[in-house]
């Protein structure tokens, strides 16, 4: 099925639920079904485009750059830390999480979109006892065994062998930057201050603080390592 009722889309699209009944769905992809639809995005979040048959247009004139490929399916989501580029417009945008858990554009300067912050959701031997590094928007890379599942990378999105160099690297640990992208500290930036590990099959749980050294615990999995002592991404554009 194509689309699905605007009643039941998730929260975080931030669409108005009742002046249509159906809203497109999200196709299989680098993100869960829980990420936006780059029609959604165009249409509905950014006023780009006034129907699907004008989403339709723009994309298939290539002129909606993610992570530094051009997308033409209206149905691929859009997830948190993603570089959205319209080159026409000269425009570039990073997908965050605001403290109220919507998806936004935070509009950024053309430097900071030939980068994309990466969490690492697992590694894995190939071929060769290779190390390959699994990314959290479906990207796949190989590495030496100094990456750990739960750290972050900063890759380069050029073209060719430009593309997907790992440039950084935060490490999930005590001390450094993390941003929690869900729950009900989602959008929060903090120090990591002790990471609690749980027996069993409940969540271990991560103690940060923020700027004004005030205490919150989230669940690890909600755990997205942006910085050593400071974050690496400071237009935030998030309300409080």
């Amino acid at each position: 099925m194509s689309h699905l009722k605007r009643l039941t889309a998730p929260m975080a699209w931030q669409i108005a639920k009742k002046e249509n009944t159906f809203v497109t769905r999200t196709c299989p992809g680098p993100h869960n079904a829980a990420a936006m639809p780059v029609a959604v995005w165009l249409r509905d979040v950014m006023g780009l485009a006034g129907n699907m048959k004008e989403v339709k247009r723009i994309l298939h004139q290539r002129d909606v750059i993610v992570n530094g490929k051009p997308v033409t399916d209206p149905k691929i989501g859009l997830g948190i830390f993603d570089i959205v580029s319209i080159p026409k417009m000269d425009k570039h945008y990073r997908l965050l999480m605001d403290k109220r858990g919507h998806l936004v554009a935070v509009e950024i300067d053309a430097e900071a979109a030939k980068t994309r912050l990466c969490k690492i959701r697992n590694k894995t031997i190939v071929k060769g006892g290779k190390v390959q590094l699994n990314l959290n928007f479906g990207a796949n890379l190989l590495a030496d065994n100094t990456y750990k599942p739960k750290d972050s990378v900063v890759l380069t999105l050029g073209e060719g062998e430009e593309r997907f160099k790992i440039v950084d690297h935060f490490p999930f640990a005590v001390g450094n930057v993390a941003m929690v992208i869900g729950g009900k500290h989602s959008g929060r930036i903090g120090t990591i201050a002790e990471i609690r590990t749980v027996p069993g099959s409940i969540p271990n749980r991560v103690i940060l603080e923020d700027e004004n050294q005030e205490s919150f615990e989230t669940v690890e999995g909600y755990i997205f390592m942006i910085g050593r002592e400071t974050p690496v991404i400071t237009e935030w554009g998030i309300e409080d």
